[in-house]
């Protein structure tokens, strides 16, 4: 069976709350419901999707989870809408980005940094 999407990614963050507010404030995403697993965690939605999942990284929860660290990841991307509204929501919470134009394209990227220091790239079509 081929690969049709991306179906969420997962971060084992050093603190819940803090991650949970920089995807809700940042990058857009709504908290949602989350399974009753026996670790703490969070799930954050783009719509109907609950595309970030993220865990409280420490040993007992990495035991629990029976996962050891994956290793090298560079970043996420998310394709997104309206572009001056995310830089104004950006600046207005003092969260640093970088802006680009993709070469030969009208699209425009956005890249910032969460919390751990997972890269994440916005993908805007609209220019």
């Amino acid at each position: 069976m081929p690969v049709t999407a991306l179906d969420h990614y997962t971060i084992g963050t050093s603190d819940l709350g803090r991650s949970v507010a920089f995807y809700e404030s940042a990058i857009g995403l709504k908290s949602g419901p989350r399974p009753p697993f026996d670790f703490p965690g969070a799930w954050l939605y783009a719509g109907e999707r609950p595309i970030v999942h993220l865990f409280v990284a420490d040993a007992a929860n990495e035991a629990n989870r029976g996962a050891p660290h994956t290793g090298a990841f560079d970043h996420i991307a998310f394709t997104a809408r309206d572009i001056e509204a995310t830089v104004k929501r950006l600046d207005a919470r003092g969260i640093a980005y970088r802006r680009q134009t993709v070469p030969g394209r009208a699209a425009q990227q956005l890249f910032l940094t969460d919390p751990d220091g997972i890269r994440i790239e916005l993908n805007f079509a609209d220019g």
